[in-house]
Protein backbone atom coordinates (compact mmCIF):
# COMPACT_ATOMS: atom_id res chain seq x y z
CA UNK A 1 0.00 0.00 0.00
CA UNK A 2 1.29 3.44 -0.90
CA UNK A 3 0.75 6.56 1.15
CA UNK A 4 1.30 10.18 0.34
CA UNK A 5 2.38 12.02 3.50
CA UNK A 6 1.11 15.55 2.96
CA UNK A 7 2.10 17.65 5.96
CA UNK A 8 2.40 17.79 9.71
CA UNK A 9 -0.08 20.01 11.54
CA UNK A 10 1.24 19.43 15.08
CA UNK A 11 1.92 22.61 17.06
CA UNK A 12 5.42 21.42 18.02
CA UNK A 13 6.37 18.52 15.73
CA UNK A 14 8.82 16.02 17.21
CA UNK A 15 11.34 15.42 14.40
CA UNK A 16 12.86 12.38 16.08
CA UNK A 17 9.49 10.70 16.69
CA UNK A 18 8.34 11.36 13.12
CA UNK A 19 11.60 10.05 11.70
CA UNK A 20 11.44 6.93 13.87
CA UNK A 21 7.83 6.33 12.85
CA UNK A 22 8.62 6.61 9.13
CA UNK A 23 11.60 4.25 9.49
CA UNK A 24 9.39 1.68 11.25
CA UNK A 25 6.36 1.74 8.96
CA UNK A 26 7.89 2.33 5.52
CA UNK A 27 9.32 -0.43 3.37
CA UNK A 28 13.06 -0.10 2.56
CA UNK A 29 13.58 3.21 4.41
CA UNK A 30 16.58 3.46 6.71
CA UNK A 31 17.09 5.94 9.55
CA UNK A 32 18.98 8.47 7.41
CA UNK A 33 16.37 8.47 4.66
CA UNK A 34 13.59 8.73 7.25
CA UNK A 35 15.30 11.80 8.69
CA UNK A 36 15.48 13.41 5.24
CA UNK A 37 11.82 12.59 4.56
CA UNK A 38 10.88 14.13 7.90
CA UNK A 39 12.55 17.39 6.92
CA UNK A 40 10.69 17.40 3.62
CA UNK A 41 7.33 16.83 5.32
CA UNK A 42 7.97 19.56 7.88
CA UNK A 43 8.84 21.95 5.05
CA UNK A 44 5.36 21.31 3.66
CA UNK A 45 6.18 19.14 0.67
CA UNK A 46 4.45 15.77 0.19
CA UNK A 47 6.36 12.48 0.41
CA UNK A 48 5.42 9.06 -0.99
CA UNK A 49 6.15 5.96 1.06
CA UNK A 50 5.16 2.32 0.79
CA UNK A 51 3.75 0.43 3.75
CA UNK A 52 4.02 -3.25 4.45
CA UNK A 53 0.55 -4.78 4.44
CA UNK A 54 0.97 -6.30 7.88
CA UNK A 55 1.14 -3.02 9.83
CA UNK A 56 -1.27 -0.66 8.10
CA UNK A 57 -3.68 -0.06 10.98
CA UNK A 58 -0.90 0.65 13.47
CA UNK A 59 0.83 2.88 10.90
CA UNK A 60 -2.32 4.96 10.42
CA UNK A 61 -2.71 5.29 14.19
CA UNK A 62 0.92 6.39 14.63
CA UNK A 63 0.67 8.97 11.85
CA UNK A 64 -2.52 10.45 13.31
CA UNK A 65 -0.92 10.61 16.75
CA UNK A 66 2.03 12.58 15.33
CA UNK A 67 -0.30 14.97 13.48
CA UNK A 68 0.74 13.87 9.99
CA UNK A 69 -1.86 14.29 7.25
CA UNK A 70 -1.82 11.51 4.67
CA UNK A 71 -3.74 10.14 1.74
CA UNK A 72 -3.89 6.58 0.47
CA UNK A 73 -2.59 6.26 -3.09
CA UNK A 74 -3.06 2.51 -3.58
Amino acid sequence: MKLNLLSCDAAKPDRRAISRCIAEIAVDVDDYTASELTGIILDGDPVDIELADKNTSSAFRALRKLGIDYEIVE
